[in-house]
């Protein structure tokens, strides 16, 4: 084209050019405000909670074993039921424990007999030594004679009640009051050789439940500085103001107390063992099941919270839009403490009586002309 008539043509074009750029700042500017959500800010005093990872344990998980060797002979309980201290769980062949009795017994009978006559002897040759009819030796022979008939006769007796024992050790009762899970060994098994004698069963105590779980160092001052954990003195004082978080997401009815807190840390986990008590009247609790404890921390006084989806995360820094009076966004860049349910707390940037966008964060931008509709969030 030749350049003589590029110029004209410029000419002719930016009339028409500017046009076009001044309708579309037009419809620019006649767009409304963008509406918004916005929360308003307010201080409060907040609680702070600490949640653990627990496993709970009955308040008394007594495991049953055979003391003596034998064959299995029978099963006298129901599995998963009740039972009573004393009731009858087991029974071993008991053969050869009774004929241990029999021959302990007749043991027994025969150093009876040589002490009757050891004693009849001592007695016949007393009066005769103090006439010194007998000489002085045959009396000490017939002393010594009764006093070992006495011993053995001592000595059979403790093994007729050591076999005896054995004898009732093939009848396994309950040691307490409790549940009784699952048996392990069956009618028919040979139970009780050592080194590894099978553990039949367990019977736990379950009207109080024990959640036992681990904190860390920084985790048992904060709480030392706010629970009497280290005044093991006072158990049965301490309030009962810890909460146990079901796998299901619900609070447990009953709240529980610590009850026993290890004496050091330990130093390869840095971890300390924490046993907490829970009353289990309904026996909802089972031994064995995860839960979560929560203990009250610190309070945080004149703090402020958020919902957390009101915060933009980039690379660890937290950031917020605010509303200010003027309508106008601002983003402020704030410092975030612990979630609390679904809020942050937030230590630094925000002030109280401050509105801060709730909803509607990705229509606006720093600068941006907002028409703001307050309202309380819906937290799920």
């Amino acid at each position: 084209m030749n350049r003589k008539w590029i110029r004209p043509l410029v000419y002719l074009c930016l009339p028409l050019l500017l046009g076009a750029c001044a309708e579309k700042s037009a419809e620019k500017k006649a767009l409304p405000p963008t509406a918004v959500s916005v929360v308003k800010t307010a201080s409060q005093d907040v609680p702070l909670f600490l949640e653990f990872v627990g496993q709970t344990a009955g308040a008394k998980d007594i495991a049953i074993r055979a003391r003596v060797e034998g064959f299995l002979e029978g099963l006298h309980f129901q599995e998963g039921a009740q039972v009573k201290k004393g009731d009858l769980l087991y029974t071993l062949e008991s053969q050869p424990f009774e004929e241990k009795v029999a021959a302990r017994t007749s043991a027994v009978a025969e150093a009876e007999t040589m002490l009757v006559k050891a004693k009849a002897d001592l007695e016949r040759i007393r009066p005769l030594a103090e006439i010194n009819a007998v000489s002085k030796s045959d009396l000490d022979e017939a002393v010594a004679a009764h006093e070992a008939a006495r011993y053995s006769k001592e000595a059979a007796e403790a093994n007729l009640r050591a076999a005896e024992i054995e004898l009732g050790y093939t009848k396994i009762k309950s040691p307490i009051d409790g549940i009784i899970g699952k048996t392990e060994a069956k009618v028919g098994d040979f139970v009780g050789r050592d080194p590894n004698p099978v553990i039949l069963n367990t019977v736990s105590q379950v009207d109080t439940i024990l959640a036992t779980f681990f904190i860390t160092e920084t985790q048992y001052l904060e709480l030392a500085r706010s629970l009497p954990l280290a005044d093991m003195d006072a158990v049965e004082d301490r309030p009962e103001d810890l909460e146990l978080i079901l796998a299901d997401g619900s609070v447990y009815g009953h709240k529980g107390r610590a009850d026993f807190v290890d004496r050091e840390v330990d130093s390869t986990t840095g971890a300390m063992l924490v046993q907490a008590s829970f009353p289990n009247p309904r026996k909802l609790l089972r031994p064995g099941q995860f839960v979560r404890v929560r203990a009250q921390g610190q309070e945080v006084k004149d703090a402020i919270l958020i919902p957390q989806r009101c915060v933009m995360e980039l690379q660890g820094l937290y950031n917020v839009y605010v509303v200010t009076a003027e309508n106008k966004v601002e983003t402020r860049e704030i410092r975030v403490g612990p979630k609390v349910g679904a809020f942050w707390l937030v230590t630094e940037g925000l002030a109280a009586g401050e509105a801060v966008i709730y909803e509607g964060l990705q229509k606006v931008s720093d600068g941006a002309s907002v028409q703001p509709t307050s309202e309380p969030p819906q937290v799920k």
